[in-house]
This record gives structure tokens, C-alpha cells and sequence, in this order.
């Protein structure tokens, strides 16, 4: 008896007839490890297959679907279909005549995936927060992190929820506002928001996924484009309105001597069926009785005028913390940055 050179058995002429049940067993049992064998679903090949071995394929009749067997699980033969996750659902719908479920964490979680493949991600991080004394930038957005056909392995992914950054505080250092933490859905990270700088001479805002606004003449901090933008400029005339900080969707607004920086525009997601914008920049404050700037759509915390602290960003936006207003030097607090969220779709 012979064999191909790939090892398939075959029946020769000077083999005897005893031979031929040999070589019908083993090329049997060849086509059993080579040959894609259909089975009703995967609890019927687990046990028709107790002891797979590396190479060897089958389909599934359940989700007309083919597997391949690595050496340690059975995995799609392209690793290209759809991830699935274990976890119970926060929801479900249907678009497009696709069905979709998909899971939402608001703090620190597992994501427990069963079949590898692509699942679409949304990921914000921690908004930054508002400057402190008076008249401050407003904080940055969180990161605002989307993609599309993310892979993920047959495992246990972590997620981690950034907190939103403090705003500055109630001092006469006119500090900035401490910057958003990071988000985190296995591989991929969103980076948090820059604080917006208290009141002081060319004071510029943190950098970060979006700029925290600027204050007194100073430019708003750098964003990371694809996450936010950068912060708005701060007047240095009068009475002094802090930069807007940068949202997900546009720069913050620059503040003059009547008007703060609005914080900048948050941006829009329909990952759970409804589009919700999140990731607003915090608004600038302003001195006395002139106009405090607003939050950005998505979160953003309003700047404050006369004597009042800054707004807070909403929670799980990652919306910035907004400026405090202020008059004749009082030192106020800066709104804290909103605390981000992630978010996890697959089809069904």
C-alpha cells in the first residue's frame, strides 16, 4: 500500500485483497482529519471529535459556518466572521436587516468572548477638568474612540472605564484641571481629556484627546486628531473669558472680554441603535456678569460667571468639567470632566 505525497493512502496492484480494508480504514480516516465533515452544531462534533488534531476541519450545519482546529480551539477558517461575547446583552435591535446586540460598561468589567472574530467598538475616556481662581479654560473631552470590525480572540478582554479628571482647586495658584484618565477595551485605548488652565498670564490649556481651553491670552491645549480637537484661546482684555475646551466633534470656542469659549462640539454615535452624542468640551468661565460660555453638545460642564464654580461634565460622556466665573480675585473650583464609557457591538 502507497501513499500520495500529501499522505493520502491508495491500493496498489501488487497489493493483496487482505490489504484493501487497511487502506479503505486509513484513507477513512484520513478524510476525517482533512475533509470539512458537517455536523449539526458544535456540541455534535465535540462528540463525535473528542480529541481533535491541529489541521483538522469541519462545518456547522447550525450557522453554516466552516472550522479549523489550531491546536488548542476550533476557530472560523478566514478568523473573519463575527466575535461573539457571552456576557448578558444590555440590549438588542435590528438595522438594515442585520441583528445586532451589544453590551455597555460603565466601570471596570470583563468582556468574555467565546468566538473569535470582528465586533464595532466605542471607547471614551475621562473628560478633563475645568481650571480653577476665576475666569478659567474649560476642560477637553474625553477621547471619543470608534472602531469598526475590531478583532478579538476567544478569551477574557478587561475593560476599564476612565474617571473624569478633577477640576482645579477653590486657590489663588490658579492651577489647571487635572486631565481625564484613559479608557480601555482590550488592545484598544482611548486617551482622556486636557484640563483647562486657571487664570493667569498666556496660560495654556492641556493637551490631550481634546484641548483644555486657555485663559488670559493663552491658547487652548493640543487634541489628538481622530479622538477630539484642540481648546479655544483665552481673552486677555477686560474682564477676561477663558478658552472653551476641544469636544470630540469641533475645537472650542475662543473667549473675549463680554463672552467665554462655548466648549466644542461632542460627536455622534449610533452604535446602540439611537444616535447619542457624547465627549462635549467644557465651557469657559468669565469674570463679574458677563455671559459664561456654554457646554459643548455631549456632556460638556458650563463655564460659570460672577462668583460660581464650574460645572461638572455629564457622567459616562466623557463630557470636559467647565471654568469658574469670578470677580475682584475670588478663587473658585473648576468643574470635574465626565467619566467615559465603552461600548461593544456584534452581530447576531
Amino acid at each position: 500500500m502507497a501513499v500520495t505525497p500529501v499522505g493520502n493512502p491508495y491500493v496498489e496492484s501488487s497489493d493483496r485483497v487482505s490489504d484493501y480494508p487497511g487502506a479503505s480504514e486509513a484513507l477513512a480516516e484520513r478524510i476525517d482529519i482533512v475533509g470539512v465533515n458537517p455536523f449539526a452544531n458544535a456540541a455534535a462534533r465535540d462528540a463525535a471529535i473528542p480529541s481533535p488534531v491541529q489541521g483538522q476541519m469541519c462545518s456547522l450545519n447550525d450557522d453554516n459556518k466552516g472550522y479549523r482546529y489550531d491546536g488548542s480551539a476550533w476557530v472560523l477558517f478566514s478568523g473573519a466572521g463575527d466575535a461573539n461575547f457571552t456576557n448578558a446583552a444590555t440590549g438588542s435591535y435590528s438595522s438594515g436587516g442585520i441583528d445586532y446586540k451589544y453590551i455597555t460598561f460603565t466601570g471596570i468589567g470583563d468582556l468574555i468572548v467565546d468566538q473569535a472574530g470582528f465586533a464595532d467598538v466605542l471607547v471614551i475616556s475621562g473628560g478633563g477638568g475645568g481650571g480653577g481662581a476665576n475666569a478659567a479654560g474649560g476642560g477637553g473631552a474625553g477621547g471619543h474612540l470608534v472602531i469598526t470590525s475590531a478583532y478579538f480572540s476567544v478569551a477574557t478582554h478587561t475593560v476599564v472605564v476612565g474617571a473624569g479628571g478633577a477640576g482645579a482647586p477653590a486657590d489663588t495658584n490658579r492651577t489647571g484641571g487635572q486631565p481625564g484618565i484613559p479608557s480601555s477595551c482590550g488592545q484598544f485605548l482611548s486617551v482622556g481629556g486636557g484640563g483647562g488652565i486657571g487664570r493667569w498670564v498666556g496660560g495654556v490649556g492641556g493637551n490631550g484627546a481634546s484641548g483644555g481651553g486657555g485663559s488670559r491670552g493663552g491658547v487652548g491645549g493640543a487634541g489628538v486628531t481622530g479622538l477630539g480637537n484642540a481648546g479655544g484661546t483665552g481673552s486677555n482684555s477686560a474682564d477676561l473669558g477663558g478658552g472653551g475646551g476641544g469636544g470630540a466633534g469641533a475645537v472650542g470656542v475662543n473667549g473675549t472680554s463680554t463672552v467665554a469659549g462655548n466648549g466644542g462640539a461632542g460627536a455622534s454615535s449610533s452604535i446602540t441603535g439611537a444616535a447619542v452624542t457624547r465627549c462635549g468640551g467644557g465651557g469657559g468661565g468669565i469674570e463679574f456678569a458677563n455671559t459664561a460660555g456654554t457646554g459643548g453638545s455631549g456632556g460638556g460642564g458650563a463655564g460659570s460667571t460672577g462668583e460660581a464654580n464650574g460645572t461638572a461634565g455629564t457622567t459616562n460622556t466623557g463630557g470636559g468639567g467647565g471654568g469658574p466665573g469670578g470677580g475682584s480675585g475670588q478663587a473658585l473650583t473648576g468643574g470635574n470632566g465626565g467619566s467615559g464609557l465603552v461600548i461593544v457591538r456584534v452581530v447576531v
